[in-house]
């Protein structure tokens, strides 16, 4: 009895797990022939602002800087300045040995004094022969002198004429040679010519200096309340360049901030190096000093009323044709459209042709919508 039990029994089983395996696949060919929808995000079209920018990168330099050499060569005896130290227009820097300088003044005055007594003895003269022609005048009015001397006298009269403006020429020549010797002697007295601060000093009391044209440069000052931006700017954007377009900018040395300036001048020739055009900004600012590196944009163009999209939203995006596509969410079902791109602001691209304002365009899950899918929108924002 219990020998037939036993088959029977696995016979039960065996038809059990034939009709689960049945129902199995019934239930697997269901599956396949069901189709879920695309959890996608989508975003709005919208009309806004777009700004053209050119991105540029450069570094800062002092709008007015000079190096201060001496004029006239001998020792330094005194410096009155150190570095770092702000100065003013004439403010003292260093005093050169001005000894010979005096000496050579005191010539020159010598020389003045002696031409101004020259002029004083021809002008007697010169009336002492004018007196004698006159008198020889009337002589030979009287017949009692020949007209030999006569002409003698005019002759006398016209030599005293003549060394009177020799000593005038004598006198203006050496006024310039005085004030010649004054003038070096001034320049021994080194002073700034212009309002900044001294970013080098090279001199020290007991150095001796040469003039300016051999001579290495004593000091150097530069003025930091307006700095100088230069950049270089691909030939192929110069076209978009204009004086006074604002520039914006930041620099690693200060990140939390942004700094502003404006295009000052354009180089109106392309560097054959690089093929790019410079560009130099003028910036005023407390924070900036010169040498830093700076980063940035200028401001080409402003426009209002752009159609945009998200840079997510584009597939196939050929930049050089500014051709793209994207898909649009109508209802449950995406559609795909063929859009005309412009210009580019961060994540954000200019629509020219395709879309219209508040349509729903996919920028997320994209990659698994097809022509027609069946989407759901999980959440949907203006960009």
């Amino acid at each position: 009895m219990k020998k037939m039990f036993i088959p029977a029994m696995l016979a039960a089983l065996l038809i059990l797990a034939a009709a689960c395996s049945g129902k199995g696949d019934a239930s697997e060919a269901n599956g396949k022939g069901s189709v879920h929808p695309v959890a996608v995000e989508t975003a709005a079209v919208f009309q806004g602002e777009m700004i053209e920018e050119i991105p540029i990168t450069g570094g800062l330099s002092p709008k007015f800087e000079t190096d201060v050499k001496s004029e006239v060569s001998g020792l330094v005896r005194e410096v009155y300045v150190s570095e770092w130290v702000k100065v003013g227009k004439g403010t003292p820097l260093a005093r050169i040995d001005d000894r010979d300088y005096q000496a050579l003044l005191k010539k020159a005055d010598a020389s003045l004094q002696s031409a101004r007594a020259a002029l004083l003895q021809a002008r007697v003269s010169g009336s002492r022969a004018e007196r004698e022609l006159e008198r020889m005048n009337r002589l030979k009015q009287a017949g009692l002198v020949t007209q030999q001397t006569l002409d003698d006298a005019g002759t006398a009269c016209d030599g005293a004429r003549a060394a009177e403006d020799a000593a005038l020429a004598q006198i203006r020549y050496a006024q310039e040679e005085l004030s010649l010797a004054k003038t070096r002697r001034a320049k021994c007295l080194i002073t700034a010519p212009m309002d900044g601060t001294v970013s080098l000093r090279s001199v020290n009391p007991g150095d001796l200096v040469a003039e300016s044209g051999l001579g290495t440069p004593l000091f150097h000052i530069v003025d930091t309340r307006t700095l100088n931006m230069t950049v270089s700017v691909p030939s192929t954007e110069s076209a978009a360049l204009a004086i006074g377009q604002p520039i914006e900018f930041i620099t690693d040395a200060l990140p939390a901030r942004t700094f502003c300036g404006k295009v000052m001048f354009i180089n109106p020739v392309v560097s054959e190096a690089d093929r790019a055009v410079k560009i130099t900004a003028e910036v005023s600012d407390p924070l900036l000093k010169p040498g830093m590196f700076v980063r940035g944009r200028i401001v080409t163009a402003k426009r209002a009323g752009v159609l945009q999209v998200p840079k997510t939203a584009l597939s196939g995006w050929d930049v050089k044709t500014r051709r793209a596509r994207v898909f649009v969410a109508e209802s449950d079902k995406a559609r795909r459209c063929e859009v005309l791109t412009g210009t580019v602001q961060g994540d954000l691209v200019e629509i020219v042709a395709g879309l219209s304002p508040g349509q729903a365009v996919i920028t997320r899950g994209g990659f698994n919508v097809r022509e027609g899918s069946l989407i759901t929108v999980k959440n949907q924002g203006r960009k």
